[in-house]
């Protein structure tokens, strides 16, 4: 039975801060959510209706939820597909994204198989199952290449450069590849990264929000800027691109695209990552878009219309990443942070700091008379984190 008639119930696999910006977007819809996550009072649960305790891919727990639900969700890779098909085909509520979609994001090699059959550019690869085909991989592709392993990382864990053959032994035992190997792809001379956050809807419907370009430092997502700082030509480029890895992927919901901008090469776009989920590549939408990317899940895997996708304004968003020593997280500083005019902070709700680890992220809208200004609104942005700490 589920927890109201008065409105559908959105079951959501983890509770963290996808799964708060998920319940945050789904209240004002009339929209009910339950949040699985292993975690008690994990940073979703302020926001949402119920919280069931237990691991991601503990049977009982995602089975509890989808009792409970009209649809069922997940916010995190590290949810099991095959849990979530028994648990669907029990119960008889749907998942969306698919399961299958999960099974094959969760193995980049399988993805990567998956999409270079329906022709979708991207950085050429090898399979490596251990050193000596990592080196080979390496003197084939040129080194240095991108180490990634094949499953269990996400969001740039998982991930190392491999200088030369003499580190091979050492890259796979950082990556942690285990007994489910990995893939060395070509190190690409990219000018910059991009992302699309692409949608599916009921019967087929598919959309995209604008192109943002996305900063990256040791792997890990910095800031975004949208519109992106490049050429028309290549925006619309990077967003086919999105739009034919969507025909590749089963299910309703949000897809977060990230893709390579590569000048004087064949293929100008070549993509490097999908998550099936809401991605921090698409945060900014909260304030900057019509519909944010989590308005559209939550309308997606109901399969409600989708919202309009445009921009309202330019629009950059930096991430609040926690460093120093591990320690209770205490949020200070948001009244100068809120003087910033326009700036929007989104604080996650977790307890404890840890170094890199996202706290939370501040959204700052430029105006919406000025298209050319990305540069100096992505640079207005990157000091906002400085104003608050965690302590």
């Amino acid at each position: 039975m589920h927890l109201s008639d008065d409105g559908p119930t959105l079951g959501v696999v983890g509770g963290g801060q996808l799964g708060r910006m998920l319940g945050e977007a789904a209240g004002p819809l009339g929209v009910r959510v339950v949040v699985s996550d292993p975690t008690p009072n994990c940073p979703a649960s302020p926001v949402v209706d119920e919280q069931v305790v237990g691991a991601f891919d503990d049977h009982e727990t995602v089975r509890a939820v989808a009792e409970r639900s009209d649809v069922l969700t997940y916010e995190i890779e590290l949810a099991d597909p095959d849990t979530l098909a028994a648990v669907a085909e029990e119960t008889g509520t749907p998942v969306h994204p698919h399961p299958e979609t999960l099974r094959t994001i969760q193995d980049k090699l399988v993805q990567n198989d998956a999409f270079a059959e329906a022709g979708i550019p991207l950085p050429e690869y090898h399979r490596v199952d251990d050193a000596a085909d990592l080196r080979a991989a390496g003197d084939a592709l040129g080194w240095p290449v991108m180490l990634k392993a094949r499953t269990g990382g996400y969001d740039g864990r998982g991930n190392v450069p491999v200088e030369g053959p003499e580190e091979a032994a050492a890259a796979l035992a950082e990556v942690g590849a285990g007994d489910d190997g990995a893939l060395a792809e070509r190190m690409v001379p990219f000018d910059r990264e991009l992302a699309v956050i692409g949608c599916r809807g009921a019967d087929g419907q598919t959309a995209a929000f604008p192109v943002t370009e996305t900063v990256h430092e040791a792997e890990i997502l910095r800031a975004t800027v949208s519109p992106a700082r490049t050429d028309r030509a290549t925006r619309e480029r990077a967003r086919e691109v999105a739009l034919d890895v969507l025909d590749t992927l089963e299910g309703r919901g949000v897809f977060g695209i990230e893709l390579f901008e590569q000048s004087g090469a064949e293929d100008t776009i070549l993509v490097n990552e999908v998550a099936p989920r809401p991605h921090n590549s698409g945060h900014w939408t909260i304030e900057g878009c019509s519909t944010s990317q989590f308005g559209q899940h939550v309308r997606a895997v109901l399969g409600w219309p989708l919202g309009a996708t445009d921009r309202r304004c330019p629009t950059a968003s930096v991430n609040l990443l926690g460093k120093g020593e591990v320690r209770p997280a205490r949020l200070a500083g948001v009244e100068d942070l809120l003087a910033v005019q326009g700036a929007a902070l989104h604080w996650y709700g977790k307890r404890e700091v840890r170094p890199l680890r996202k706290m939370g992220h501040v959204t700052l809208p430029g105006d919406a008379t000025d298209i050319h200004g990305a540069d100096a609104l992505l640079s207005r942005a990157r000091h906002l984190p400085d104003q608050v700490t965690f302590a």
